[in-house]
């Protein structure tokens, strides 16, 4: 079992930027992908960004690629997620994850059936 507890989130106006970071504890950080994905108001939950366990491999969702950037830490176990140029769409609550897999390099992370694990989600509000 892992935790995480993510942070950073917050009101900003559009255009500006926001840095999401994931701190985890519990199981072995480094043998697993890790995934941000949102929810929106009145919207399901959708995948985001993922990094794989050696962040060696990221992916985005197309909404985002250009202006978001995934990075991780091994040693301090933390995963963080770099939003620029933000829009009103990106308004949702974040949600930072944990896959199941260990050692995954593949590359289908987009599924939530895939993370085993999951923080509480902080908001992030983007005014226009």
């Amino acid at each position: 079992q892992v935790q995480l507890v993510e942070s950073g989130g917050g009101l900003v106006q559009a255009g500006d930027s926001l840095r999401l970071s994931c701190a985890a504890s519990g199981r072995p950080f480094s043998a697993f992908a890790m995934g941000w994905l949102r929810q929106g108001p009145g919207k399901e939950r959708e995948f985001v960004a993922a990094i794989n366990w050696r962040g060696s491999i990221t992916t985005y969702t197309d909404s985002v690629k250009g202006r978001t950037t995934i990075s991780r830490d091994n040693a301090k176990n933390t995963v963080t997620l770099q939003m620029n140029s933000l829009k009103s769409e990106d308004t949702a609550v974040y949600y930072c994850a944990a896959d199941k897999r260990p050692y995954y390099s593949g590359t289908s992370y987009s599924n939530s059936e895939s993370y085993a694990n999951w923080g509480q989600g902080t908001q992030v509000t983007v005014s226009s």
